[in-house]
């Protein structure tokens, strides 16, 4: 496993937005999707507003392999499942988009179960 750049992380925290793409069973990748994301104890962290029946989640989770894009070339990444940050995860949300029903719809017991941490490949 390799570790995100202090540059890496610093282009993803600054990003409004990631993209997220799963990896289908030959090899290639779903179409990326638009997600909001936050950077917790040197991670990038993603969850679905509808938990694990979001679509996009649905799409990572079959292998849990995929590739992220934020502003440059598609990185290939690893999706791992950690709830170990949530409260900060909530936080760090809510600091970054601020309080709406959007945000209360990614920190919420549904979406938590789709809380996934990003590692680079």
């Amino acid at each position: 496993m390799s570790a995100w750049s202090e540059q890496e992380l610093a282009a993803i925290e600054g990003a409004y937005e990631i993209r997220v793409a799963g990896r289908r069973k030959d090899g290639s990748l779903r179409s990326f999707t638009p997600v909001w994301h936050v950077v917790v104890d040197g991670a990038p962290y993603v969850r679905s507003m509808y938990g694990t029946q979001g679509q996009w989640y649905k799409g990572v989770a079959h292998h849990f392999e995929g590739a992220i894009e934020y502003g440059g070339p598609a990185r290939e990444v690893s999706f791992v499942r950690d709830s170990s940050h949530d409260e900060a995860i909530d936080d760090a949300l809510y600091a970054k988009y601020g309080r709406t029903r959007y945000t209360d719809g990614v920190t919420n017991e549904v979406s938590k179960q789709a809380t996934l941490r990003i590692e680079p490949r």
